[in-house]
Formats: structure tokens, sequence, C-alpha cells
């Protein structure tokens, strides 16, 4: 009777919204984690969905597609799957900063384009960004602070967006297709500048594509010589032997008789 008393104290002391918290993670960030997030309605009847700071590890599922603006920030999100925010047809901010994102699936932001206006991706674990995985978004967007590593595919991914000016040079390159050229440590933009990193990528291929070839060139070659060296040393032996034999041929005219 006494644990029970106990119990019932502690549950009348936690706050609700630890309760909620807490029903969140026991049942595993599905349907429910809906109900932890704080929601109010604008004028124009579109909602305001706040997630945030509620260790969520997955997209809350039930979300309202009303929502006009949803904040998924300082939670444990890793991955954005496919289609995940295809029912917010109305949604116009997306706040996913200070997760722990580091993969974003292709089809992740697919029916936003539309939309979607403001963009966080700021504070995560970030080192790629697939044009494909934007899906035609048009969007102002905040990517600093993530480890990025600039390649051919962010620097066709970014002027897609219209990142934030306080954080384009925030943008900064943790490792790069150009390690040998100073480029670690650089902001983004102004390695553009200098570089095109595409281009750096296909002549790096198409240099490794020449090396290559000339490499089989050269066994090709050196092949065919040591095959003619080889059968004219073979040829050589033959022809000595048959004149072995023709010199003990006993049928063959001695020509000290003639």
């Amino acid at each position: 009777m006494s644990c029970s008393l106990t119990l019932l104290v502690l549950i009348l002391l936690i706050p609700p919204s630890s309760l909620q918290v807490v029903a969140l993670w026991r049942r595993g960030n599905r349907v429910s984690s809906i109900n932890a997030c704080q929601q109010s309605e604008a004028a124009d009847g579109g909602l305001t969905v706040r997630c945030s700071g509620l260790r969520l590890t997955q997209i809350p599922i039930g979300l309202s597609n009303h929502t006009t603006h949803l904040f998924l920030n300082n939670n444990r999100l890793s991955s954005l799957p496919a289609f995940c925010f295809s029912d917010l047809f109305l949604l116009d901010e997306l706040d996913l900063s200070h997760n722990q994102l580091s993969s974003l699936e292709p089809g992740c932001f697919s029916g936003l384009a539309p939309s979607l206006q403001y963009l966080d991706l700021s504070s995560n674990r970030l080192t790629t960004l697939d044009p494909a995985v934007l899906g035609g978004l048009q969007v102002q967007a905040n990517l600093s602070q993530n480890p990025w590593h600039c390649d051919c595919s962010m620097q066709m991914a970014v002027p897609q967006l219209n990142v934030d000016i306080s954080s384009l040079e925030k943008v900064i390159c943790q490792t790069s297709d150009l390690p040998n050229l100073g480029a670690v440590g650089l902001p983004l933009v102004l390695l553009m500048q200098d570089w095109d990193l595409c281009q750096s990528v296909r002549r790096t291929t198409d240099f490794l594509t020449l090396i290559t070839m000339f490499l089989w060139f050269v066994m090709l070659m050196s092949y065919l010589i040591y095959y003619i060296r080889h059968n004219q040393v073979v040829a050589r032996r033959h022809l000595e032997y048959l004149k072995f034999l023709e010199s003990r041929d006993p049928f063959r005219p001695d020509k000290d008789l003639l």
C-alpha cells in the first residue's frame, strides 16, 4: 500500500509536460508523439507545431496537413526518410536545427517545393547535400555548423537554395575533393569562386583513365615484344636443328667425293 501511495504522489508532483515526454519515450516516438508537441492556430487557420527538445528520434506521426510552421529542433533525429513531410502541403517553415542528422534520403522533402520558404539544417552532422534530395526546393536555408565535404554535389546543390547570408560564410569545408590545394577549412563560397569542383572531378577521372590506358598499352607492347623475341629464339633453334639433321643425312652425297 505504501508503495502505491508513493507512486501516486510522484505522479501528481510530475508536471504534465514531463509525463508526456515519458510517455513519448516509452512508446517509441510513434503515434502518440504528436500529443507532446505544442500547437497553436493562427488567424488564417494555419498551425504552428513545436516539437522542440523532446528527444525525438523519428518525425512525429499524425501532423495536421494545416501545419504551416514546424519546429523539430533540439531533438535526436539522425535521418529523414522519403516522403516524411509529403502531407504537409502548406508548410512554410521547417526547423531541423540541433539534431543528429547525418543523412537525407532522396524524396524526404517531397511535396514541400510549392510552399516551403525557410529550411534550417544548421548544427547537425551532414557531410553531403545531393541535389536529388532537394527535390526542386528553392528556399532560404541555413546550412551552417555541419561537417561538410565539399564536392561536386555540394557545388550543384547550394545554388538551388537561397542560403541565408549570415550562414553562408559558416558553410565550412571540413573535407574536400581538393585537399592538397588548401580547400579544407575554407568556406564553400570562397572555394567555389576559385575552383570548379565538378570540373576538377572530371579532370581527375580523365587523367586516371588516360593513365590506365597508357599502362595497358605498355603491357600489351611488352607482351608483343616478348612474344616476338621468344618466337625468334624458337625459330632459330628449329633452323639449327634442321641444319644439324641435314648434315647427318646418310643419303646425302658427300661433297668431298664430288
